[in-house]
């Protein structure tokens, strides 16, 4: 299961990535290995997603959302 296939309102928590580059930009932005990540919004056409990660929100859009591989 990836980021992109929760709901608003769902929580999972980060397992691995599944590209490399991306993975670099998300671990700075602080979705690290063992966080647990909150969907808190899906703008109206479906991208961006707003996302809870490590105490503050962080906005992805669809395609780095499906890199993150959830537990």
């Amino acid at each position: 299961m990836t980021l992109e296939d929760l709901a608003v309102g769902q929580t999972g928590v980060v397992k691995e990535f599944t590209d490399l580059e991306m993975s670099v930009k998300l671990m700075e932005m602080g979705c690290l290995p063992g966080e647990t990540i909150t969907i808190a919004r899906i703008a109206p056409l479906g991208d961006p997603i707003a996302i809870h990660v490590s105490g503050y929100q962080l906005s992805l859009r669809r395609f780095e959302a499906s890199t993150i591989i959830l537990q």
